[in-house]
């Protein structure tokens, strides 16, 4: 199935409101797994993001993530200054699905001839259950993707980027609440020790920063003792006291009842699509708790992506555009005071902008 137009079922089935140029959703031929390719927009140019391959309540689930997750990386894309459109793709697994190495090599290549099908409108990368060797599966059927394994002559993958772009985002929220960068005897929550938090946990306490972490994995404990970090079940990670508390799992964290008991001035961290729902933002406000918009925050790993798949590519030039998000996201912070307005808004202000750039 492919919609190029509003569509009022699937809308009506994912509660997602449907704003997107073109959605394919199919069964993968070699897998049977089902995959959902979602393009939100090529206004600024061919839409980039993630590939994830994770496991759902339902399908409706899925295609709702991939709704979700492609409409905000049409927003990160834009504040980052790419020329870039937002999109995302989603392989749904069954709750309880274990997957064979045979079996996730199928669906990669049903991932790639989908993206194929799509006439270059989208390209993909690692996400959330897939990594650069998947990634090179999928270039066997498809020259639309991105994020290769170094080995292979590729880029490799983008979460150092990401890393570095939430903690100069760390040190911008910082700056706003304390007129100071330095993390240096903060306090801060880590909630999530994948790829990324796991970098950022390890950059912040070398910096000499507090961190109390959380995984729903219980090895990574080990991590959080090599650190001297404390550790707290993860249902309790938003209600320990702190400066920041940093989201860097999964998205839908910051719900109506998180954001009531949440114990601290400022959130700033890595996971897509924090807010359970975007009232969440006025009530994040209401309560004088600093939000950082999280597709500000975790743009590193897509301008990393972009900008070194171009062949003039300059590392130090990429470092210098992720260190900017915190001067972005300290623009952002200034316009939401300035206007009364709520950060998610002056964040979405600022990627209209360059979406709608004559009003």
């Amino acid at each position: 199935m492919t919609l190029t137009h509003p569509a009022a079922p699937l809308e009506s089935l994912t509660g997602i409101p449907f704003s997107h140029e073109r959605v394919l959703i199919t069964t993968g031929e070699r897998s049977g797994l089902m995959i959902t390719v979602a393009v939100h927009s090529t206004r600024l140019g061919q839409a980039l993001g993630g590939a994830r391959l994770w496991q759902y309540a339902s399908w409706t689930d899925a295609v709702a993530d991939a709704l979700r997750l492609s409409a905000a990386m049409t927003l990160k894309n834009a504040v980052a200054g790419l020329n870039r459109g937002g999109g995302k793709a989603v392989i749904y697994l069954p709750l309880g699905t274990v997957l064979t190495d045979a079996v996730t090599r199928r669906a990669m290549l049903d991932l790639g001839d989908a993206i194929e099908s799509l006439d270059g409108t989208y390209m993909t990368a690692e996400d959330v259950g897939t990594s650069a060797e998947l990634m090179a599966i999928v270039a066997e059927r498809t020259s639309h993707v991105c994020g290769l394994p170094t080995a292979t002559g590729g880029v490799g993958e983008p979460a150092d980027a990401t890393a570095a772009g939430v903690y100069a985002s760390i040190e911008s929220t910082l700056e706003a609440l304390y007129g100071v960068r330095a993390v240096r005897g903060r306090h801060l929550v880590i909630s999530g020790l994948g790829q990324v938090g796991a970098r950022l946990a390890t950059a912040l306490a070398a910096a000499g920063a507090t961190l109390t972490v959380t995984d729903i994995n219980p090895d990574k404990r080990r991590l959080a003792d090599e650190l001297g970090a404390g550790w707290v079940a993860v249902g309790e990670a938003h209600r320990v006291p702190a400066d920041l508390y940093v989201p860097c799992g999964l998205g839908g964290v910051l719900t109506s009842t998180v954001i009531a008991e949440l114990n601290v001035l400022g959130i700033c961290g890595a996971a897509n699509n924090q807010l359970a729902n975007p009232a969440g933002a006025a009530q994040l406000d209401a309560r004088g708790i600093l939000w950082a918009p999280d597709f500000v925050v975790n743009g590193g790993g897509v301008i990393y992506l972009s900008m070194a798949s171009e062949r003039s590519a300059d590392l130090e030039q990429i470092s210098e555009r992720v260190r900017a998000i915190g001067s972005v996201l300290t623009q952002i912070f200034a316009d939401a005071r300035a206007n009364d307005i709520t950060t998610l808004a002056a964040a979405e202000r600022l990627a209209a902008a360059r979406l709608n750039p004559a009003g």
